[in-house]
């Protein structure tokens, strides 16, 4: 007669215990939120407890997760001393870059340390929220033509508009243009109200919106209104050469083949051009061939071009569309 299986006996999951002390105890309170909401979200994230007393604080939990706690920690801190501020947006980029945990004492250079490039504009200071975005702000900075591509919500567009406005601040360019095809979904253009600008600028109001984020509206109007900020469709800019220009294509997965070498044939002297779009979402009709993937195609490779690639790990909104975005492109998608 066959004996009845022994249980298995499950080994005990080991647990640590890291201990932090901070010098500066004014910084703790935006360190741990209103009501310890960042905390909060640390262990929620991670599985770990944290423990707060004074300027100390005891994280308790798996090695790896409470490593990467200690990380996020430490990170949020240091920015808090260089002056720069903390939301929520912060707390999971931050979380989301410390991947490569370590409880021999040292933190990942990419978390712990002050960002080696940032942004600033008359409003906003721009720092990196994943490993990516970094990689990308430093190609910014670098190469004269970039290609962001990636879903929505990784802040390619947004990070490009900040780059754009700190050099036409600094003056280091004269304009600045920012353009995206209208492509009209379900309603024909004719038929909508009002004259042409009514029409478009619709299509062209998320170029508005980080805009304003990054300049005062009285600034970002008297620009328009001079011609030093440029918002207009992608139709606008065939016959011209823009050169001393900053220039920005948003949404270039909704171009034609024959748009998108229109547009970066305008590219002229002294001038960067910065292509954003998700290769993977086209609003093109059946069977029209995005003008996006065929300059990716046809240009990989080429020098002082750079092809910045994002993914869902990316995404800096909510963390449930970077989980929306990961279901969409997955298997069966």
């Amino acid at each position: 007669m066959a004996q009845p299986k022994k249980p298995a006996v499950q080994a005990a999951t080991p647990r640590a215990r890291v201990e932090l002390e901070f010098e500066q105890p004014h910084l703790l309170g935006p360190l741990f939120g209103e009501f310890d909401r960042n905390l909060v979200a640390i262990e929620d994230r991670l599985g770990v407890y944290i423990a707060a007393r004074g300027a100390k604080v005891q994280i308790e939990g798996d090695p790896e997760a409470a490593a990467r706690a200690r990380e996020v920690l430490v990170g949020l801190y240091n920015r808090l001393d260089e002056g720069q501020d903390i939301d929520q947006g912060m707390v999971e980029a931050i979380i989301a870059m410390s991947n490569q945990p370590t409880l021999d004492g040292i933190i990942s250079e990419e978390v712990a340390q002050a960002p080696k490039v940032m942004i600033r504009t008359r409003k906003k200071t721009i720092v990196p929220r994943s490993k990516t975005q970094a990689e990308y702000m430093e190609a910014l900075n670098r190469d004269e033509m970039i290609f962001a591509l990636g879903p929505a919500g990784t802040g390619k567009t947004y990070v490009a508009v900040a780059q754009a406005v700190q050099q036409l601040i600094g003056g280091s360019v004269d304009r600045l243009i920012l353009s995206r095809p209208a492509v009209e979904a379900g309603e024909r253009l004719g038929f909508l109200p009002g004259d042409m600008k009514d029409k478009v600028d619709p299509y062209l109001r998320p170029l508005y919106d980080a805009l304003y984020d990054m300049l005062p509206m009285e600034q970002v109007e008297r620009r328009l209104a001079s011609g030093e900020i440029e918002i207009a469709p992608i139709a606008f800019m065939r016959g011209r050469t823009l050169s001393d220009a900053f220039i920005i294509l948003d949404e270039a997965q909704n171009t034609t083949p024959q748009q998108m070498k229109m547009f970066l044939t305008r590219f002229g002297m002294r001038s960067r051009m910065v292509i954003c779009g998700d290769p993977h979402q086209t609003d093109l009709p059946p069977g029209v061939k995005s003008g996006l993937n065929d300059a990716v195609e046809k240009l990989e490779g080429i020098g002082k071009l750079s092809m910045i690639r994002f993914g869902a790990g990316d995404v800096v909104r909510h963390p449930l569309v970077g989980k929306i975005v990961e279901a969409y492109e997955g298997p069966g998608s």
